[in-house]
């Protein structure tokens, strides 16, 4: 890519599910969620920002900017992405939650790739079953779209992406690459699977 995106991991949410505990900060096998994403996304970006609304300090010790919501009581995911879009200086956003530590590899080529050949404000992976909202390539120039949705008191990213023609990009039977830890038992099962030692020869 002759401009490498910037991206964000939103981390800014409130993960009711996980008992209210901050999701990003919480380990998985030996190291925080957070840190599981940046291994797989620092190879396929430049600048990364980390969107966050709680313990600051403690994710800006990561070594990236961490950004706030432009407005308070947690109005959702596309708040954290329209506050990285008005700070990054790059053509084109990348976005990942912070609780998908098996995200592709190839997240990022794939979606600048259909982006490039379209002309819709975003694209977004789906996973052969279902559309995945969080994990999307926005052009910088969206940000004004996605202001004006947040201001009408709208919040969902499924909704955004279909009223302003979001380009789909299929990864064939990846739905385990896009596996959101939203639990405590999906937390477990995860930890029990990437822990497990490999039989002996």
């Amino acid at each position: 890519m002759p401009t490498e995106p910037s991206a964000v991991i939103l981390a800014g949410g409130r993960a009711k599910r996980m008992g209210g505990e901050d999701k990003g900060l919480i380990r998985l096998a030996g190291k925080p969620l957070l840190a599981h994403v940046l291994q797989r996304l620092r190879p396929q970006v430049g600048e990364i920002f980390i969107s966050a609304n709680r313990n600051l300090e403690r994710y800006r010790e990561f070594g990236y900017p961490v950004i706030r919501d432009l407005h308070g009581g947690y109005p959702g995911p596309l708040a954290g992405i329209a506050a990285a879009l008005r700070r990054c200086a790059t053509p084109e956003l990348a976005v990942v939650p912070c609780d998908a530590p098996l995200l592709p590899a190839d997240l990022v080529r794939r979606l600048h790739e259909a982006l490039r050949e379209s002309g819709a404000p975003c694209s977004v992976a789906h996973d052969g079953e279902t559309l995945q909202p969080l994990f999307a390539l926005f052009r910088k120039e969206a940000e004004p779209a996605l202001a004006g949705y947040l201001e009408q008191g709208e919040g969902k990213a499924r909704r955004w992406h279909r009223l302003h023609g979001s380009v789909a990009v299929e990864f064939p039977a990846s739905a385990e690459a896009f596996l959101n830890i939203n639990t405590p038992e999906q937390l477990r099962m995860l930890e029990a699977r990437l822990t497990k030692k490999a039989p002996m020869g």
